[in-house]
């Protein structure tokens, strides 16, 4: 593996060695939580659970994570802990172990509330640790890095069709090899990130000052993005945990191709983060969330109602354009509150699965109270509250225009 002390590339001073390292454990974190997931047909079928009793399972391991994460960022914004990093690796390897030789439902939520603690130390710090390799392509740095995390979750159906449905629920164990791969590098970026850690952005009250705007604005802005990734991740609730139940169900797919359906959509979902972040960069991040949320909306009212093939082609195109936004939203935030990079990321991770794991609590009892197929019928119209990004400030263009008039204004003192 390329060291991750590496200097920077010539351009624009990025350090490529350090962010495609921390993608890479990114992967390795998602892809153990996503595999877990994923394994719900062998858990449903081994402890005869509900669809609501899955969704409690989510709620567990998404609600501890973000519950902590943005407390972990708030206090590792005053006082950085580069070696936590590999701490929230050994949480999720304890997760794993609990999850593989769990014997009855509440060994199943103690394994799942284990992951989320993992991920609510890990995502803070290591969105931290991407700006700071950033060197100021703060939305390319931030898609390379959540890139890793999608090709992960993508990696977790696969995983689960070709290695633990063969084997059964103890073949989890064997991905706390992963899992001990994953603090190794860890504790390698961890080094690095303390050797830099001067360079990070001090964290002061005036915030506003910066970003251009005053604190309602500001507490205006974070409303509307909330809003925004409660659409996004209620949406995603329904494909990433019930998908596969609804692919075999509507059209009788058996497990293992239902899985590989999965997988697809989610490494649609790993495509689009990719590409978010840096079109953010050059067109604007107010323009990117709005077409990403709202610009699904089509498709989705469809999908519920085409044949498989049609199926899968929409679940591409949706995973595609709504996975864009959450890089740029990501950044949006952090620059309306500059030198609270922790804070700010630990909060949107954290919102994203605490929203995520509620809506995959009510997706399941409703699934079990009407039907699957009804459940993707009622949350095709939630991608339709991206029009609140309609009502974003133009936070890129004041910041710009104030740049502008403190250069004018020291050329014509000179």
């Amino acid at each position: 593996m390329t060291s991750v002390t590496a200097s920077r590339s010539g351009s624009g001073g990025t350090a490529f060695a350090v962010l495609g390292a921390a993608s890479f454990c990114h992967l390795l974190n998602d892809m153990m939580q996503s595999l877990v997931i994923a394994a719900y047909p062998i858990f449903k079928s081994e402890f005869d659970l509900s669809f609501a009793q899955l969704g409690l399972l989510t709620l567990t391991y998404q609600a501890t994570a973000s519950m902590l994460q943005p407390l972990v960022g708030l206090y590792t914004d005053r006082r950085p802990q580069p070696y936590s990093l590999p701490v929230g690796m050994s949480s999720t390897l304890c997760g794993l172990l609990a999850l593989a030789f769990a014997s009855s439902y509440p060994g199943l939520l103690v394994g799942s509330a284990l992951l989320g603690i993992g991920s609510s130390i890990f995502h803070p710090e290591s969105s931290r640790l991407a700006r700071l390799a950033s060197g100021g392509a703060h939305g390319l740095a931030q898609s390379i890095f959540q890139v890793g995390g999608n090709a992960g979750a993508s990696l977790g159906p696969i995983v689960v069709a070709f290695f633990v449905l063969p084997r059964g629920q103890e073949s989890i164990a064997w991905f706390a090899l992963v899992a001990l791969c994953g603090i190794i590098v860890l504790t390698r970026l961890g080094g690095w990130y303390k050797r830099h850690a001067e360079r990070r952005p001090v964290a002061r009250r005036g915030s506003g000052e910066e970003s251009g705007l005053g604190r309602r604005e500001i507490a205006r802005a974070l409303a509307l993005l909330f809003g925004l990734i409660l659409s996004k991740y209620f949406y995603l609730a329904s494909f990433t945990s019930y998908y596969v139940f609804y692919l075999m169900h509507r059209f009788g797919l058996p497990q293992g191709e239902a899985q590989l359906y999965l997988f697809v959509f989610l490494a649609s979902v790993a495509a689009g983060t990719l590409i978010g972040g840096p079109v953010g960069d050059r067109i604007g991040r107010k323009a990117v969330i709005w077409t990403s949320i709202a610009g699904v909306l089509p498709f989705t009212l469809v999908l519920p109602y085409v044949g498989l093939p049609a199926t899968a082609v929409l679940s591409v195109l949706i995973g595609l354009i709504l996975s864009s936004a959450f890089s740029a939203i990501v950044v949006y935030a952090q620059e309306l509150m500059p030198g609270r990079v922790g804070m700010v990321s630990g909060l949107f991770f954290g919102l994203a699965f605490g929203l995520g794991g509620i809506g995959a609590a009510l997706v399941g009892a409703l699934a079990d109270w009407t039907s699957i197929e009804f459940v993707y019928k009622i949350c095709a119209f939630l991608p339709a509250m991206g029009f609140l990004a309609a009502f974003l400030p133009d936070a890129e263009g004041r910041r710009r225009a104030r740049l502008e008039a403190r250069l004018s204004s020291n050329a014509s003192e000179r």
